[in-house]
């Protein structure tokens, strides 16, 4: 074989390979089985300790684990619902007006050093899935990005896209601007049980 159709076998080859892998749609993984940050798992395992609605008072005189909000997941989905951070249509940059809230997060770890933050990027119904997933994490990941700029470790950060997936079809304009969004979770490494992944 000469040097020149052994160019073109590895041409040929490399496009079937690439062409092979292009036509496989990504599936959307259940965001109750996803496993978070480098530790693989939501840290240390077991009980979680005893906070005074989530802000992280370990001496709160009677409170029991996980009253704080936290679900069996060690996730607080409530401790910093009102800055939830809402975008624009087909847009994924922070506008000024949500920085605040941004701003308002980092306090919340600083009061709370053995806590992270989820950031869960949603788009509204339009698109197709794989292009709102995609949007979902481009949100998710501006507001990660935003909030190591202004000193959050990036440890204590992990974001993943939900895309479209709770969005309502055909839904009027207040609330598809209220489904583009990125949610801010409150996760407890020490208070949640590692959900099983199927391999």
């Amino acid at each position: 074989m000469n040097l020149v159709s052994q160019k073109f076998f590895l041409v040929v080859a490399s496009a079937a390979l690439l062409l092979a892998g292009c036509t496989k749609k990504p599936s959307r993984p259940d965001p109750q089985a996803t496993v978070l940050g480098p530790q693989g798992g939501l840290g240390g395992l077991g009980s979680g300790g005893l906070t005074d609605a989530g802000f992280g008072n370990p001496d709160a005189p009677g409170l029991l684990e996980r009253d704080a909000g936290f679900n069996e997941m060690g996730q607080n989905r409530e401790a910093l619902a009102a800055q939830t951070v809402y975008f624009d249509f087909d847009k994924s940059d922070i506008k000024a007006s949500e920085r605040p809230k941004l701003q308002a997060a980092k306090e919340y770890l600083d009061q709370n050093p053995s806590y992270r933050l989820l950031l869960e990027g949603h788009t509204d119904w339009r698109g197709t899935a794989e292009y709102n997933l995609g949007l979902g994490d481009r949100r998710a990941n501006a507001a990660k990005r935003y909030l190591q700029s202004i000193g959050v470790a990036p440890d204590r950060l992990e974001f993943l896209s939900k895309g479209s997936l709770e969005s309502s079809k055909n839904a009027d304009a207040a609330t598809m601007a209220q489904e583009r969004r990125v949610n801010l979770i409150v996760v407890n490494p020490a208070g949640g049980t590692v959900a099983t992944i199927p391999l």
